[in-house]
């Protein structure tokens, strides 16, 4: 009788909180055409979805219920009963040894670490309108000693929403990562379907007795479809992918019950692996006081194939094609030469890793062959020939329609680490003996250079016309670099291009990639010399089964048709070296952008009152974020953003901009996306 008492008691109690929980709509606007409607503990939010559909999401605010009472889809029901779940797990980052959160070679899972489930309450609820998007927060979540809500972002024109654990931790030095997805106690679901990585639609019938499995799965997705349509579930597809080395594909999504003894009920999500390619594994950076943005998004569908349609924010994970462009990545150590040519082994017609670029949609590769796998340094009898085996490689591989062209990471003489390109092929050694000539003609090869110090390494970029620039700038083996020489000579000649970029360390409380080398560049532009940063991908295996476009970057160089091997690629190193070109994570383009009529690379007079029209066009896939205006005036960087959050999933816009830029000596421009997908532009010169 005092157990029942004590029970009436609860559930009276626990009603009248519910009552009390009034939704806060201060932020809210209809006018962008969502509908809130708040009927005791249900939020209902009713969004356009396109094709003249409507989403509709009830969120069920009572304790003990499923936060998605229902999740419908024009007149159908998709699913019901369903929680977002997340998994945050957190180590110890490695401050001391190298150079703060920009750490690379850091191995955090080889230290102390713990895994906990985020638990949600619902203790406060609120709806704001952000242009297009309507955002549902509920809070307060907690995981171990981070702390915030959750957010649930519907996006109008299209069935797709973001769920996102919005978390916070005084503690210093932490580290973390986390898995993610969607569950329920009692699934409708009929089966789980997922494309493999040989690119093959996989289906699996739903038993909620099975225990929950890790995939590897193409396109980073995996789907739940029942009788009246399909929910996916996927990440971010470049920010959810803390840097490696490897682009393995690490079973990035998983199905089933029980997930890791953490979750309670049947579901799909997204992981990660802990020790990643078990080499230097830095996980994500969490410094004190960032807003950790641990997301994934949901995309709904009446049809069975709702992986197609995630394919699309990706472009089928392919680089479009932009007239009056030429897509280029850089920056790969498959070592072919060594480990198949030198080696003795079969040499294949078309070998994978060619044809892995091919797919991605990739005209030129830029390599770096010979990472501390032959012999830079010599003997010439060892060095010359590995080179012919390059150059023969790159020629054999190149045709009308893809370019490759050799290089390497030669990381002597100028400190740091740092590549080169030649326009054609150059034979160089690494070192020079006392009375060796620094260039002599030798049989089978022509003109040999032999190379001793940094000045006759400038002297053979300057000779050759080749090109030099600092990789990993600030991290990695360049932890000090293009700093500590940005005085020298190399660094000031024009021969040394600047700096390469890409999105490492990673941190999800940025609203944008690779924030180390895009400060870098406002450095480097406020120093006064005219220097470009291409962006790179710095990976070694090159397989089909790989997760390579979650790894990878493009730069989109102003070129209208490919050089031809034989008559050298010139043309290339001229739209690097001068700044024509923009670079990509993929989904976001900027095929048009011109400051008072010039392109990037340019040097133009601002009138006497500093404005400037910035005329830009964009092609995205997931809506966009915002578009900001960076410039400077030698000393200071100034910063102005422009929020796009009024667009839709899959646009093209031209965007005019009037601003002013008295007193600046340069400007550059960067896109983003919900996603944190983007595309930056080159540099304009302001005079």
């Amino acid at each position: 009788m005092k157990t029942l008492f004590f029970s009436i008691i609860f559930l009276f109690v626990n009603t009248v909180c519910l009552a009390q929980l009034k939704v806060d709509l201060r932020g809210f606007n209809a006018g962008n055409g969502t509908a809130v409607k708040q009927q005791d503990s249900l939020l209902e939010i009713t969004w356009p979805a396109g094709d003249k559909m409507q989403g509709n999401v009830v969120i069920d605010l009572h304790t003990s219920a499923a936060l998605f009472k229902t999740i419908t889809l024009g007149q159908q029901q998709i699913s019901a009963d369903v929680d977002p779940v997340f998994v945050v797990t957190v180590g110890k980052r490695d401050l001391q040894s190298q150079n703060g959160w920009n750490i690379f070679f850091d191995k955090v899972p080889t230290k102390p670490y713990q895994s906990y489930p985020l638990i949600i309450k619902k203790t406060s609820v609120s709806v704001k309108t952000d242009g297009s998007r309507t955002i549902a927060s509920i809070g307060p979540v907690t995981a171990a000693s981070f702390t915030g809500t959750l957010e649930v972002t519907f996006y109008n024109g299209t069935p797709l929403f973001n769920i996102a654990s919005v978390i916070s931790t005084a503690d210093t030095a932490k580290a973390i990562v986390f898995d993610a997805g969607i569950v329920s106690r009692k699934p409708r679901w009929n089966s789980v379907a997922w494309i493999n990585t040989a690119d093959s639609l996989q289906q699996m019938a739903v038993n909620v007795t099975d225990t929950a499995k890790s995939l590897a799965s193409k396109y980073r997705a995996i789907a739940v479809l029942g009788k009246s349509g399909a929910i996916a579930v996927f990440p971010p597809p470049h920010q959810y992918f803390y840097p490696l080395d490897e682009a393995f594909n690490l079973r990035f999504t998983w199905y089933g019950s029980e997930y890791r003894n953490m979750v309670n009920g049947t579901g799909i999500g997204i992981r990660q692996e802990l020790e990643g390619d078990k080499r230097f594994v830095p996980w994500f950076n969490a410094p004190p006081g960032t807003q950790q943005r641990l997301n994934f998004f949901c995309l709904l569908s009446k049809q069975q194939d709702v992986l197609t349609s995630v394919k699309a924010f990706t472009r089928n994970d392919r680089y479009a094609t932009l007239p009056g462009f030429k897509t280029m990545a850089s920056h790969f150590h498959n070592e072919f030469v060594m480990k198949v040519m030198m080696a003795g082994k079969p040499i294949p017609a078309h070998p994978e890793f060619v044809e892995v670029f091919k797919r991605l949609g990739v005209d030129i590769v830029h390599l770096a062959e010979f990472h501390y796998t032959a012999d830079p340094q010599g003997p010439d009898e060892k060095r010359l020939p590995q080179l012919k085996a390059l150059f023969d490689l790159c020629e054999h591989q190149s045709d009308s329609s893809f370019l490759l062209l050799p290089g390497e990471e030669p990381n002597e003489f100028f400190g740091g680490h740092w590549l080169e390109v030649f326009p054609k092929p150059v034979y160089w050694v690494m070192s020079r003996k006392a009375g060796e000539p620094y260039v002599e003609e030798k049989n089978s090869y022509g003109k040999v250079y032999h190379i001793g110090n940094k000045e006759e390494m400038l002297q053979l970029l300057k000779d050759e016309k080749g090109l030099a620039w600092t990789a990993h700038p600030r991290t990695k083996g360049s932890v000090t670099t293009p700093d500590s020489y940005k005085d020298e000579a190399f660094f000031l000649s024009n021969r040394f291009m600047g700096a390469a970029w890409k999105a490492m360390p990673a941190d999800l409380s940025q609203p944008r990639l690779g924030k180390r080398v895009l400060d870098l560049m406002d450095d480097m532009n406020n120093w006064g010399n005219k220097k470009t940063v291409i962006s790179e991908a710095d990976l070694f295996t090159i397989t089909h089964s790989n997760e390579m476009y979650a790894h990878m970057n493009i730069n989109y160089l102003m070129l209208n048709k490919l050089p031809a091997y034989k008559k050298g690629w010139m043309p290339v190193l001229d739209a690097m070296q001068h700044g024509r070109f923009f670079s990509s994570t993929g989904e976001v383009l900027m095929p048009q952008l011109t400051v008072n009529g010039h392109i990037s690379g340019d040097s133009l007079w601002l009138p006497a009152d500093g404005s400037a029209i910035i005329d830009l066009q964009l092609h995205w896939t997931f809506p966009m974020n915002f578009v900001e205006i960076i410039s400077g005036d030698g000393k200071q960087v100034y910063r102005e953003k422009i929020s796009l959050t009024d667009t839709k999933a899959f646009g093209r816009k031209s965007f005019h901009f009037n601003t002013n830029l008295k007193g600046r000596k340069w400007v550059r421009v960067e896109a983003w996306d919900a996603a944190a997908n983007g595309a930056f532009s080159q540099t304009f010169w302001l005079m």
